[in-house]
């Protein structure tokens, strides 16, 4: 480990020069605007509102207690609504559609709230049960001869 000699350092010139090599008198204090965000309001205020306009003061309402149960509601495309029941039973409504049964698909028992309206669905009647539906999804299924049953 090399240890520099104490009279080879900077320090030894600088004795008795007022500022130590730190230009005018008042600098090199050690935090002269204040630590962090002082002064966002009062002497850097040009910096805020020019770099982070909007950056103090409220807005909108106060909803005081936000849960977001009221807010769940999980979604579920056209395109997958055949998968919440098997295969054997989708070919077995397709074989015996001239019986006048067609099967209730219930999207909230396997957990999804809407149902929207992505993708193709096959042509075979069906009735699907939701809390909601968007609009292009009740047309699809309407298209197929189906029937859209909102649920509680």
């Amino acid at each position: 480990l090399f240890k520099m000699t104490v009279r080879l350092r900077k320090t030894r010139k600088l004795r008795g020069k007022t500022t130590f090599g730190h230009g005018r008198i008042i600098k090199n204090r050690k935090h002269s605007g204040g630590r962090g965000n002082a002064g966002g309001q009062h002497h850097h205020r040009i910096n805020f509102d020019k770099y982070h306009p909007g950056y103090f003061g409220k807005v909108g309402m106060r909803h005081f207690h936000l849960t977001q149960q009221k807010y769940h509601c999980p979604t579920l495309n056209l395109d997958k609504v055949w998968s919440l029941v098997t295969e054997q039973a989708r070919e077995h409504y397709a074989k015996n559609q001239n019986e006048k049964k067609i099967p209730v698909i219930d999207c909230v028992k396997a957990g999804y709230y809407k149902v929207l309206g992505k993708g193709l669905l096959p042509k075979q009647p069906v009735i699907v049960k939701a809390k909601f539906f968007s609009r292009i999804a009740e047309e699809k299924i309407k298209a197929v001869g189906g029937a859209c049953v909102t649920v509680a």
